[in-house]
C-alpha cells in the first residue's frame, strides 16, 4: 500500500482518484482510435488504418496497466464508461490533429497525475508515472510528425501512406520496462 492520504468522500486520495479517472480516460481514448481507423480502413488506406487501430491497442494496455496498479495497490476501480466518441470527419488531416490533441490531452493529464503523487508524497504512484511520461512524449512527437507529413502530402494520401509503410512500422516485441497489464498485454 502507497503512503498516501485518505483524502476523498470515497476514502482515496487525489492521485487515486485522478487515477481512477485516468482509466477512463485511456479507454476513451482506445475506442477514439478505432473510430480513426475505421475511416481509414473504409477508405482503402489500411497503413493509415493500421497506425490508428495499433494505437487503439495501446491505449488499452494503458488503462489495464493503471487497472493493475490499482489492484495491486487495494485501491477499487471501477471500469468506466467512456466519453463520446467522434467519428464523423471531412479529410484525413481532422482524424490526425484530433490524434495529436489527444495525445497532448492525455499528457497534460500524467502531469497532473505526477504532481498529485508529489504533493501526497506517493513515491510508488510517482515511479509508476515515469514509464507513462516518456511514452506520452514518444506519442506526441510521432502523431505531430504524421500530421506535418499529412499537411506536406497536398492531399496525396497515398504518398503518406508509402510513408507511414516505410517509417511507421509497428514495434516488434514489448517494451521490457512497461507497467504489467491486469490480464495480457496486447502491445507492451
Amino acid at each position: 500500500m502507497t503512503s498516501t492520504s485518505k483524502t476523498s468522500e470515497h476514502g482515496l486520495s487525489k492521485f487515486h482518484r485522478l487515477l481512477v479517472d485516468q482509466l477512463r480516460h485511456e479507454y476513451t481514448a482506445s475506442q477514439q482510435y478505432i473510430a480513426l481507423a475505421a475511416w481509414f480502413d473504409d477508405r482503402d488506406l489500411p497503413q493509415l488504418a493500421r497506425v490508428f487501430y495499433r494505437q487503439s491497442l495501446e491505449e488499452r494496455d494503458h488503462a489495464m496497466m493503471i487497472l493493475r496498479f490499482l489492484l495491486d495497490n487495494d485501491v477499487p476501480a471501477t471500469i468506466p464508461q467512456v466519453d463520446e466518441i467522434q467519428n464523423n470527419f471531412d479529410a484525413a488531416r481532422e482524424l490526425v490533429a484530433l490524434a495529436l490533441r489527444q495525445e497532448q490531452e492525455v499528457t497534460e493529464q500524467f502531469h497532473s497525475l505526477m504532481r498529485a503523487a508529489r504533493e501526497e508524497n506517493d513515491y510508488t504512484g510517482e515511479q509508476f508515472l515515469q514509464w507513462f511520461l516518456q511514452e506520452q512524449t514518444e506519442e506526441v512527437a510521432k502523431m505531430s510528425t504524421l500530421l506535418s507529413v499529412i499537411d506536406r502530402s497536398s492531399g496525396n494520401l497515398f504518398d503518406v501512406e508509402t510513408f507511414v509503410a516505410r517509417d511507421m512500422p509497428d514495434e516488434a516485441g514489448g517494451d521490457p520496462s512497461a507497467p504489467e497489464t491486469a490480464g495480457p498485454a496486447l502491445t507492451v
